[in-house]
């Protein structure tokens, strides 16, 4: 018995210790060890305190901890790991496009700002029209009504024609295109003088811009050269005439009722530039423009040279329909013309049985209405050729002082191939809800022209002449921009045998005259020119033009070679160009050959002007000023000259009005 007790005991003992915890809580997981109650309450209150200080920390982090956050953003951060590669490639194209973008506003902005500064304030109106604030509200009502068949068709049928024929028109009300001189109502005497001069079809600017004159609406019209843009403006004003001469014939004094401005062509102005030494200075006869400065050591020469062929080449057309309508019993109409260079007495002689119609430069038309030779009471009609040219630089006043003579409201039309968008908006304020056409690009070449560029050596150029001239057979024309070049050109082409004429502003009108007939008649086979015969002459067998020199400015390369390819002919031209040229004219030269589709040679092809993508911006390609492609205005150099005349004759004594016609 007392052996199996001590077993006993030991047993509980076993028993005791298994049935107690081991401390582990990884042993039973249901275990929860006891915390006092004094402890428990500790830890509430510590948590409880823990929690306000981190409330406390995050209210005073957002008040002033924001500054600290915009320094925190700006610390570039590296590529997240859910932005994929292609991700962080469309988001930096889109910043660097955003970047571009910003670029174009700032170029857009101060482009607008410089053609603010260059606008003419004043409209182009008379200063009595602006002193008692005279504005027409409806043009002028004609007789004329396009026929039935046309004006049942839908205006969407109008659209085709203008589309189809490449016409861009602007305006309100604007006549429908008719595409038959037949239905435009013009006189059978009239239909078959255009057929004797092999005019069978209206050109495009003819389709839509005769319906709009013989409409009575004013109209800007813009078209390369060769175009047929003469015949727009010197039809209607035959037929306008005709109806005031059957209504009323005109008495003793009595006209013009239709009025046509042929421009005056600036011509050099220094020696070596153009002008000759001699001449006559102040204001010479039929010279509208006031002589510019003269700098040091320069000599008063011949400045401005009125365009006197363009008025001549205009008069005519005039004469030869007058002349067929009076063969078919129709009443005469007489036509006068008031150029430089011509007897007063002569031109009078016209005027005192009553004019018609008058063809007319700018300055010899000013001295007759001062002088009360000239009365523009009854004029109702006026055309403004090559209206670039007067508006721009030094005609504007003596169009203000012509405006000035019509006692009422008259149909006014500008015409040219070369007008930038700040002479079409300027020459607006002269018009009545004017209609815009244009027919290719303002300022654009022919597309009938093939243009060949090749790069001569300066002495090199008489020599290659000749090798040039074996290209087409005559007549051709050669330009060249010093008269001093016109004169060896014409002595040595006559050295070697060749049949040629040549004409400057140092000739007198007598033998520029007798020289121009030659040529068109064909008894001369060259015709060695300044810019004079660029502008609106016609010489219709020409096949090849001859730019000896590059001109200063793309304008008046684009109206040197219109005098090829005209009618819808083809023709050849061909430009000399070398180190002497200046880089800004060649890059417009290079953009003028890439719109027409030209072959561009190597040594222009290497020309670039910087980011070639801000030439497109705006809505207008190139220069707003001078309609150049190859520049924008900020860097146009005809503006610059521009601006550094006008500072340098600040303070000048010739600088200063000479009479009251200065200004």
């Amino acid at each position: 018995m007392d052996d199996s007790e001590p077993d006993r005991k030991r047993l509980r003992e076993e028993e005791d210790v298994q049935r107690q915890p081991s401390g582990d809580p990884s042993e039973d997981e249901d275990y929860v060890p006891y915390v006092p109650v004094k402890q428990r309450k500790q830890q509430m209150l510590q948590k409880l305190l823990q929690m306000r200080r981190k409330g406390t920390a995050e209210e005073e982090q957002k008040d002033s901890g924001s500054e600290h956050r915009g320094d925190e953003d700006d610390i570039p951060l590296g590529p997240q790991s859910n932005v994929s590669l292609l991700d962080q490639h469309q988001h930096l194209k889109e910043k660097a496009e955003a970047r571009k973008e910003s670029a174009k506003e700032k170029q857009l902005k101060e482009e607008e700002k410089i053609l603010e500064s260059v606008a003419e304030g004043r409209a182009l109106m008379s200063v009595k029209e602006m002193a008692k604030g005279i504005t027409y509200d409806d043009p002028i009502k004609t007789s004329w009504k396009p026929p039935r068949s046309v004006l049942s068709m839908s205006e969407a049928r109008h659209d085709r024609v203008r589309k189809k024929y490449h016409i861009l028109v602007e305006g309100e009300g604007i006549p429908p295109p008719i595409k038959s001189f037949r239905e435009m109502k013009f006189p059978a005497a009239v239909l078959r003088g255009l057929k004797k001069k092999g005019i069978h079809h209206p050109t495009p600017i003819q389709i839509q811009g005769i319906p709009t004159i013989l409409s009575g609406r004013d109209m800007i019209g813009i078209a390369f050269t060769g175009s047929g843009k003469t015949l727009v403006f010197t039809l209607p004003v035959i037929m306008f005439c005709l109806e005031q001469e059957k209504r009323l014939p005109f008495s003793k004094r009595e006209g013009p009722y239709g009025l046509i401005i042929c421009p005056s062509v600036r011509d050099g102005g220094v020696p070596g530039r153009g002008a000759s030494a001699g001449g006559g200075g102040g204001r010479d006869v039929g010279l509208g423009a006031v002589p510019a400065p003269l700098g040091v050591g320069q000599t008063r020469g011949a400045f401005c040279l009125p365009q006197r062929e363009l008025a001549r080449q205009t008069h005519g057309i005039l004469e030869y329909y007058c002349r067929l309508l009076q063969e078919e019993n129709s009443p005469p109409l007489r036509c006068a013309l008031c150029i430089g260079g011509m007897s007063v007495k002569e031109q009078m002689e016209t005027i005192r049985h009553g004019v018609h119609m008058m063809v007319a430069t700018p300055g010899r038309l000013m001295d007759l209405l001062q002088k009360k030779m000239v009365s523009l009471d009854i004029c109702r009609y006026l055309a403004l050729d090559e209206a670039d040219r007067m508006i721009d630089m030094g005609f504007e006043g003596d169009i203000r002082t012509i405006f000035s003579y019509f006692k009422g409201q008259r149909q006014t039309l500008l015409f040219s191939a070369t007008m930038p968008k700040k002479i079409q908006n300027f020459a607006k304020s002269a018009l009545v809800k004017p209609v815009t056409i244009n027919v290719g690009r303002a300022g654009a070449a022919s597309l009938d022209v093939i243009q060949e560029v090749e790069y001569v050596k300066e002495e090199a150029k008489m020599v290659y002449l000749l090798e040039c001239l074996q290209k087409t057979p005559p007549p051709v024309l050669i330009f060249a921009e010093k008269k001093a070049d016109v004169d060896a050109i014409h002595e040595y082409l006559l050295l070697k045998g060749v049949e040629a004429v040549a004409i400057h502003g140092g000739k007198d009108q007598e033998e520029r005259t007798k020289a121009i007939e030659a040529f068109r008649d064909g008894k001369k086979d060259v015709l060695v020119a300044t810019d004079v015969a660029s502008k609106g002459l016609d010489f219709p067998a020409i096949q090849h033009v001859i730019n000896y020199d590059m001109p200063e400015e793309i304008e008046n390369y684009v109206h040197r070679i219109g005098r090829t390819g005209r009618s819808g002919n083809t023709g050849i031209a061909t430009t000399f160009i070398n180190k002497a040229c200046d880089e800004s004219v060649l890059m417009d030269l290079k953009a003028l050959l890439l719109e027409a589709k030209q072959k561009v040679p190597p040594v222009l092809q290497v020309l670039h002007c910087g980011d070639e993508s801000m030439l497109d911006i705006g809505g207008e390609r190139g220069c707003a000023f001078c309609g150049g492609l190859g520049h924008r205005i900020t860097d146009c150099p005809k503006l610059e000259a521009m601006q550094t005349k006008q500072v340098s004759n600040i303070g000048r004594k010739d600088y200063l009005a000479h009479s009251s016609m200065d200004f």
